[in-house]
Formats: structure tokens, sequence, C-alpha cells
């Protein structure tokens, strides 16, 4: 059986047009937890979401197994959603789109809410393993728009999912095994609405990970950083040729 390692950064960066970085990340591979979370726009105390999310995941201990692992982040989420609909009160929404990457052994899982977004390179091609729930991503489906369209839509920043938006909570889920030179990336919506694949795919194919973190900051602030930007990325090895 291949024994895997990972190896993972993360930074964040309030953007170029505002002076308050709502998002918050999660870097922990010992427990095998790393997330990107995004307060809502629009709403109150965004950043007060997103703290709480992530807040709640480092409070999670290292599991015997991956179900556990993944019944915990679920629960900690909930639970989180539960208490900022408490802490909003009548009329007020207090909310944040999120994105977890769990690991275990050779399987991972992807949990999200909104439109922060979870890619993977594998062999060179990287693409997008969650699906945004976003307005602009129904619309899209529903063929009411045309993808050239949905890039720069007025309406590009409502989303549908949030953890605190609504009562029950919903966290889509996709998972597989893990291959060795796999590589995650977990950003908010304020380096995909700004950051091309194109470029993104090449920075993460040309650059270490401790370097590709930088330079998939530096595109968002050349692109305008009208949003915060976040990026988490998560690279695994064959524990064995490292060794060797």
């Amino acid at each position: 059986m291949t024994r895997l390692v990972s190896l993972s950064m993360g930074a964040t960066h309030a953007g170029k047009k505002r002076s308050l970085n709502e998002d918050a990340l999660l870097v922990r591979p010992e427990a095998g937890i790393w997330a990107v979370c995004d307060g809502v726009g629009g709403h109150d105390a965004g950043e007060v979401a997103s703290q709480a999310i992530v807040d709640a995941l480092a409070a999670i201990e290292p599991r015997e197994n991956a179900g556990t692992l993944l019944a915990e982040v679920r629960a900690a989420i909930a639970r989180v959603n539960m208490d900022l609909r408490t802490q909003a009160g009548q009329g007020r929404t207090i909310a944040s789109t999120t994105t977890v990457l769990l690991a275990f052994g050779e399987h991972f899982a992807c949990l999200w809410a909104g439109d922060s977004r979870c890619y993977r390179k594998r062999d060179g091609v990287v693409s997008q393993i969650s699906r945004d729930h976003s307005l602009v991503q129904d619309m899209l489906e529903k063929g009411m728009i045309r993808p050239e369209e949905a890039e720069n839509h007025p309406r590009g920043n409502v989303v549908t999912r949030a953890v605190g938006a609504d009562e029950q909570l919903q966290l889509d889920k996709v998972n597989d095994r893990i291959r060795a030179d796999d590589m995650f990336l977990l950003c908010s919506d304020g380096l995909s609405k700004v950051v091309p694949l194109s470029e993104i795919s090449y920075i993460l194919n040309s650059y270490a990970i401790d370097v590709a973190v930088d330079r998939l900051i530096a595109a968002a602030l050349a692109a305008g950083a009208p949003d915060n930007v976040t990026v988490v990325l998560v690279a695994f090895r064959d524990a064995d040729t490292l060794d060797g």
C-alpha cells in the first residue's frame, strides 16, 4: 500500500478594495483537515462566521478512521450553522461559504457550501471538483446565460448556500482515492473570479508549493483583487520515494 505524506501551505490577503478581510483559512495536516471560508458579503459580521467555522474545525482531534473524521467535521459545521443563526437573531444573517478538504490514508473527501472552490491537479491537469452554490451557476446550468456571460455577471456574488444562511445546512461532498503527486487547491472566490483557470494551472504546474501560494495571491492582486483572496495548497507525495 502506498504511504502518502502531505505538504501544505496557505495565505490570505484583504485585496485592493476592502479594508476588512472576511476570509479565514485552516491548515492542519496532522489531523487531515484543510479549509477556506469566506464571510458572505452584504450580511453582518462575515468575518465572525468564517472564523467560527475555522475555530470549530481547529478543535477536532485527529481521528482513528475516515468515517469518524467525516462525521465529526459535519457535526462541527452543523453546530456552527446553528450558533450563527442564534447569534444573528431575527432579520439578520451571519454566514460564510466554506470548502473543506479531508484526507485519511489514501482517501480524500471535499465538503462545501457556497462558491469557495476546490480544485485538483492530477497528471498536470487542473480541474474544479466542487460545484458552485451560486445564482450564476444555477442560471448557467439551466441555459439562461452563456459561459462568457457568467464570468462577469452582475449577480455573480449571490450564493445559494452558506453556513449560517439556512436552518438546515446542506453540504455537498465529493470523495475519491488520492494518488501520489495529486495537489489540491482550496480558494475563495477572490481568486477564482479574477484569475482564469489557465493561469491557475500554469502556476500550479510551474512552481513549488510555497512559491505557488504566493504567485496565486499575486495573480489576484495583479488582476485588481476587488475581494478578499485566500488560497490553501495541499500536495501529496509517496513517502517511500521521499525516504529513498
